[in-house]
């Protein structure tokens, strides 16, 4: 009997071990047509094959990749147009083909069709994009027209505020620009016979105002502390403003007026000051005030403290800017 025990406990041993060495086979996830062999685009449709860790990924990278075929597309007509020396575009040119490919790859694109969408595996989604050509023109045309319809009905209005209001405005209008042209440069793409002149020009007129504005507008600083002075002197300057005391209705005055106690903690000398800045405008009229606290220190003494004062609104004039600091909204 227990021979006979001992047989099954050695059959059933084997038997476990064979099947241990079973393996487990997982049928194979067969991948959709259109992934095998997606659709490719033509003269009036754009097609895109997108993968990612989820829906929502893969949709996006097939959308950039979009972008990104518009942007070769428009590097290769900017190369056409280029004056080819010794069969090679100049680096100078190769630079400016390759910033064109960067910055409209930031083309938001809006209008799209998904056609397909996927989970092929383990955090990894598969997705098929259309974008018909004359849709997403027309939807980048609206967008523009919009923007500059915003910009005409500004003028009536612009003209009435003062001068660093206007310059705060067409700074802002300028950072538009770079999407502007890139949609612009996309739409030519999209539409051989769009005509881009009136966009251009508006472009252009913005672009003058600004530089008009710059160029004219002035400050003149008046303190009770003159060494305060030379650090938002050197600022303005930096900046581009003209720093002389004129009549104008440009012309803006600074008043800077600090209060300075003296003070010492820990083996050093304190200067700790209360500055208050005031920019008036031509009528004198107050425009911006900021008040800041600022404390200069020195092993020295106290005239090194002052020294050490001034040093510290430069720096902090490097790191906040010198409008911010006189909070004014350019």
């Amino acid at each position: 009997m227990k021979i006979f025990s001992l047989i099954l406990l050695v059959l059933g041993l084997l038997l476990s071990g064979c099947a241990s060495k079973q393996k487990v086979v997982v049928a194979k996830k067969e991948l959709p047509a259109w992934y095998i062999h997606p659709p490719e685009s033509d003269a009036y449709e754009l097609f895109a094959l997108g993968e990612g860790e989820n829906q929502q990924d893969a949709i996006n990278n097939a959308l950039s990749l979009i972008a990104s075929t518009l942007s070769v597309s428009i590097s290769s007509s900017f190369r056409a147009k280029t004056v080819v020396k010794e069969g090679s575009v100049n680096s100078s040119d190769a630079t400016y083909i390759n910033k064109i490919q960067s910055d409209v790859q930031k083309i938001r694109i809006s209008e799209y069709e998904i056609l397909h969408v996927k989970k092929l595996g383990f955090k990894r989604y598969a997705a098929v994009v259309k974008v018909n050509k004359q849709k997403l023109f027309q939807g980048l045309k609206n967008e523009i027209d919009q923007k500059f319809e915003i910009y005409k009905n500004d003028m009536k209005n612009i003209q009435r505020l003062d001068a660093l209001k206007q310059l705060a405005y067409y700074k802002n209008m300028k950072k538009s620009f770079g999407y502007i042209k890139n949609a612009l440069l996309v739409m030519k793409v999209l539409n051989k016979g769009f005509d881009d002149k009136k966009y251009l020009t508006v472009m252009n007129e913005i672009n003058t105002k600004y530089q008009y504005l710059l160029e004219h507008i002035s400050f003149w600083v008046i303190t009770n502390i003159q060494s305060l002075s030379k650090p938002v002197i050197s600022a303005l300057t930096k900046q581009k403003f003209i720093v002389k005391n004129l009549k104008s209705k440009m012309h803006f005055d600074i008043y800077i007026n600090a209060k300075i106690q003296k003070a010492n903690a820990y083996g050093f000398s304190l200067a700790r000051s209360e500055i208050s800045f005031v920019t008036k405008d031509y009528k004198g009229e107050i425009l911006a005030s900021n008040v800041i606290h600022v404390t200069g220190q020195s092993s020295q003494g106290y005239a090194i403290a002052k020294q050490n004062l001034v040093k510290r609104l430069k720096k902090l004039i490097e790191k906040e800017g010198i409008l911010k600091l006189l909070n004014i909204g350019i």
